[in-house]
């Protein structure tokens, strides 16, 4: 009796230590066997809809990323501000969406290396007033909720942004433009190639010729789950020296 109850007391501490074990144990993904990539489909060229299909910069690198890893790529369209939040839970794996590294994204997410370059620009009516970002003081702005181009310019003053009260915040871009056609806002602070889609789409508007700020795009994973992290930037490396995520680029970005 005394060896069964051994044989009993050895069996469930193997189980609660392989129980420990598994808790503690960076799962590379959420799902076995698919990489769930969270993303804001209202980002031409990065990302955007083709009918029912996400298409784009980052929808293409990510499924290179995916064959590389063996996994199959899950893409879920959600709010740009659902993202970091929906990567911390666990409830997606990384989150690509024309996102910036920021010392403030950083305190709550990983970052891959960057995989591109994010110019920040203004879009103005044509027969606006505004002629360079030095007229923008006290102008009413509008841009897409979550992004740098919101954060910096809803900054204030003292840190170089125009204040809360002088910026608007929209769920995508499309609506931050609208209102810029609807006079509700003055300008339009967004990414560089989006503008340039939204420019050619509506009458009237214009980029200014001088940019906002410069940024590094990356792919962002929840701080516990540094063994995806790491296997992405092996992953992306690649990717980067044989000319992949180029080819890519350059088929949604031409040269001028």
């Amino acid at each position: 009796m005394k060896n069964i109850t051994k044989l009993i007391s050895v069996l469930a501490a193997l189980a609660i230590a392989l129980i420990c074990c598994g808790c503690g144990a960076k799962s590379m993904t959420a799902k076995e066997g698919k990489l769930i990539m969270a993303t804001n489909a209202e980002f031409p060229p990065y990302e955007y809809k083709e009918g029912d299909k996400i298409v784009g910069i980052d929808a293409e690198v990510a499924k290179l990323i995916a064959d590389k890893l063996g996994l199959e790529l899950e893409i879920a369209d959600v709010d740009f501000d659902s993202i970091i939040p929906g990567v911390q839970s666990g409830k997606y794996d990384m989150g690509m969406a024309g996102m910036t590294v920021t010392d403030e994204r950083k305190e709550k997410v990983n970052f891959s290396d960057s995989y591109a370059t994010g110019v920040q620009v203004v879009i103005v009516r044509e027969d606006s007033e505004i002629k360079s970002i030095d007229d923008l003081e006290g102008k009413k702005i509008g841009a897409q909720q979550g992004t740098t181009g919101y954060i910096y310019a809803s900054d204030t003053p003292e840190n170089g942004g125009y204040g809360e009260e002088n910026v608007t915040g929209y769920q995508n871009g499309a609506l931050a433009v609208e209102a810029l056609k609807g006079g509700k806002v003055d300008c339009v602070i967004i990414d560089n190639e989006p503008a340039k889609a939204y420019v050619a789409a509506n009458e009237g508007l214009k980029i200014l010729d001088t940019e906002y700020v410069t940024e590094d795009y990356a792919i962002c994973f929840a701080k516990k789950n540094t063994e995806l992290q790491e296997k992405v930037n092996d992953a992306l490396k690649e990717l980067i020296e044989d000319g992949s995520v180029k080819k890519v680029v350059d088929k949604y970005i031409k040269a001028d």
